[in-house]
């Protein structure tokens, strides 16, 4: 596979995972991972996660998330291409409706996701402990989806 269609890869797997967010499809989010690839947060919250390793993880990680906040559209979106061809860093916002109040919200993300032959192989999710504390009231969304 050349570098181009490398580089369009990558971008489908982003599409398709921001696609899934949006049809509140979190089953078929994780489902675009590859069966070791892997979900880290460099600026975790204490008592959340800083890694799950394989996609049976990060499906148990995203389960309930739909439970705690419908997405209803993505925001200011821009991506980046990289040096490597299976890499494409993506800056985005999310706003959607929060479950437990029908109130509305905003997050904001930096994701870095690199995507391989079997599906996404490492995805570094840049995200606010601080928004998810004004928007949920906690730190972490770990805590609210277990």
């Amino acid at each position: 596979m050349d570098d181009d269609a490398r580089r369009r890869r990558a971008h489908a797997a982003v599409d398709a995972a921001l696609d899934r967010v949006l049809a509140h499809d979190m089953a078929g989010f994780a489902a675009l991972w590859a069966p070791d690839g892997t979900m880290t947060f460099p600026f975790a919250a204490p008592g959340s996660p800083r890694a799950l390793t394989g996609r049976d993880a990060v499906t148990d990680y995203v389960a309930g998330y739909n439970d705690l906040l419908l997405p209803t559209a993505v925001v200011d979106e821009v991506r980046h291409t990289t040096g490597d061809p299976d890499t494409v860093v993506v800056e985005f916002g999310v706003r959607g409706t929060v479950v437990a109040t029908g109130a509305d919200y905003a997050l904001h993300y930096v994701a870095v996701v690199t995507v391989g032959p079997d599906g996404i192989t490492g995805y570094r999710d840049h995200w606010s402990p601080l928004e998810v504390q004004q928007v949920l009231g906690r730190t972490g969304l770990a805590e609210a989806t277990r």
